[in-house]
């Protein structure tokens, strides 16, 4: 009796080890390769130096991750509610731990090419896969996969009209106004803008991926959830944040050329109305529970901003090499995270 019992702790321990370390292996991924698009604009228009625009993006992820996660959870319990992994028994560790694993696969391979994918939709694309892979289609919670695909389109046309718009109205309101004097509104604007956008992302993916270290915790049986979702413990919240911050500050050149500079070239103030859009769409989309991409969002509205000066400013072949990588995101990742999951149980 003994024996079996500390050969089940055993499985209990290691199993916990593997999903806790591949939870921390994908959020330091996420600030490594998708929280540089939060202050890609800034640097590009030189509003920021890349050090400082890192080390900004470094404190407000964290304090993103933790602050918004305190007050308003909503992301994470949508998250942590949009697949189901029980009735597969000791499966469960291992499906969550392959859906984990796929995202790191697709994430680095596509920081190595510069394509800055949505670790957002990697996530969830991950997690269909694996639960599919261990029950079907009824595995999928389909009322809350609606509020991704509602995020996808909102925020693809209030990024994208957004950044449109408001360029259009500040060149308009600022057509009398002398240069040097606007360009000084505007880095001004921008360095809070920026900041923003890598407080809310840190609110929008610190979260998603909060949701998930409940879920791996939960089926260890170490959690229990409380009516929809789960309570998430604060060491939870600095865990998750600290690590998103610690993976900003290691890489994130790659993706900033290519959101910020390599797609379209922006004046201060198209950067701050490409700024100032993605922030208010991340912002809303936080408080109504709706996880958006950040990636898919700032670029979209940068996309916009650079399009209302004029189409051509916008190197369209880059866009379409991006639009491919997102469209390829939600079918590649979940096929890699489904034949993980059962090639996984198989084995263990």
């Amino acid at each position: 009796m003994n024996e079996k019992k500390t050969e089940g702790c055993d499985k209990l321990s290691i199993a916990l080890i593997v999903t806790v370390t591949l939870v921390m292996g994908v959020i330091f991924v996420n600030g490594w390769t998708d929280a540089p698009n939060a202050i890609a604009t800034a640097v590009s228009t030189r509003v920021l130096k890349p050090n400082t625009a890192i080390g900004l993006a470094v404190v407000m992820n964290f304090l993103g991750a933790l602050v918004m996660t305190y007050f308003n959870a909503q992301v994470a319990e949508t998250i942590s509610n949009i697949v189901t992994f029980e009735g597969a028994g000791n499966a469960a560790q291992v499906a969550l731990a392959s859906s984990l694993f796929s995202i790191v696969v697709w994430a680095v391979t596509a920081w190595y090419f510069g394509i800055p994918t949505s670790e957002s939709h990697a996530l969830i694309a991950g997690l269909t896969g694996s639960a599919m892979a261990m029950g079907g289609l009824s595995a999928v919670n389909g009322g809350e996969w609606i509020k991704v695909l509602v995020g996808l389109v909102v925020s693809t046309l209030m990024g994208f009209g957004g950044g449109f718009l408001v360029t259009r109205l500040l060149a308009k309101l600022f057509q009398g106004v002398n240069r040097r004097k606007a360009n000084q509104v505007f880095t001004v604007g921008q360095a809070i803008s920026a900041a923003m956008n890598a407080f809310l992302h840190g609110a929008q993916d610190g979260q998603k991926f909060m949701g998930v270290f409940m879920l791996g915790l939960f089926y260890n049986n170490l959690v229990e959830k409380t009516g929809n979702g789960f309570v998430i413990p604060l060491w939870v919240m600095a865990l998750c944040s600290l690590t998103m911050g610690v993976g900003t500050s290691v890489g994130g050149m790659k993706i900033i050329k290519s959101v910020g500079m390599d797609m379209v070239k922006l004046e201060k103030y198209q950067g701050f109305a490409a700024d100032l859009s993605a922030a208010i769409c991340l912002f809303l989309a936080s408080i109504f529970g709706i996880p958006v991409s950040t990636t898919h969002t700032k670029t979209t509205a940068i996309m916009g901003a650079g399009a209302a000066k004029r189409m051509t400013s916008v190197d369209w072949s880059i866009v379409k090499d991006m639009i491919l990588a997102w469209v390829l995101t939600f079918p590649g990742c979940g096929v890699i995270a489904f034949i993980m999951a059962k090639l996984f149980v198989a084995i263990f």
